[in-house]
């Protein structure tokens, strides 16, 4: 028997983020680096969507969202880190589509 390759599917309202690689060390605007181990206050991440579930109204696949990756499930699929977390753990969305926004652009 070959190996079959099942897909995912989210459930639900539940969205699947893979985390940007940016999201790691950065820098201050005075040009210093700091390491993303260093622990200032709690930290928001980007993430890029990439699977969501029945029930998830305000998030398309390819968004990047802006979420809490300390209170996330984590899972491996094919070497990749994946973020399952409720479609309410999203704080914001950065999309092309403009309904109505902040003004605000990545």
């Amino acid at each position: 028997m070959p190996d079959v390759k099942l897909e995912i599917q989210m459930l639900h309202d539940r969205v699947m983020v893979r985390i940007s690689p940016e999201d790691g060390e950065r820098r201050s605007s005075g040009g210093i680096v700091i390491p993303a181990t260093a622990q200032m206050a709690k930290r928001l991440a980007w993430g890029d969507v990439h699977g969501i579930g029945t029930n998830v109204r305000h998030v398309k696949v390819g968004d990047r969202v802006l979420f809490n990756p300390d209170d996330q499930f984590e899972v491996e699929v094919q070497g990749q880190t994946y973020l399952i977390m409720r479609e309410r753990d999203v704080h914001a969305t950065a999309t092309e589509r403009t309904d109505h926004g902040t003004g605000l652009y990545l």
